[in-house]
């Protein structure tokens, strides 16, 4: 998933949740398969994603986890924090290893602006 379709997919998200109402802050953990995600690229995209939305004054905070990698040999699913993980298993030290294919969005909270007060749901 790239920065843009993902920070689509977060104002999305959020837009759902919030059912109209306008959104103060929200806090979102991302995952990629196959690279680590930038966040100032993502913060930028998240802007442009939610322009003229109840989304666009929305102070983002970003919880950025690293790729991962399964083992073949042992089994193992450990993050990716660097590039010889995505050669050896960081637990064997085997090389039958291949990226995770998953990479998502989970909104873990949102702030609501109601008025002039914040409301958290």
């Amino acid at each position: 998933m790239h920065e843009t379709g993902m920070c689509d997919e977060i104002v999305q998200a959020l837009l759902r949740r919030a059912e109209g109402r306008r959104v103060a802050a929200a806090r979102v953990r991302v995952s990629f398969a196959g690279h680590r995600a930038d966040p100032e690229v993502v913060e930028q995209g998240f802007r442009v994603a939610a322009a003229g939305t109840p989304a666009e004054d929305a102070r983002i905070e970003l919880i950025i986890e690293p790729p991962a990698v399964s083992c073949g040999g042992c089994g193992a699913r450990t993050p990716a924090t660097d590039a010889l993980a995505l050669v050896a298993c960081p637990r064997c030290g085997g090389v039958d290893v291949e990226l995770a294919a998953d990479a998502g969005v989970v909104v873990e909270s949102i702030t609501y602006q109601q008025d002039a007060s914040e409301v958290r749901a």
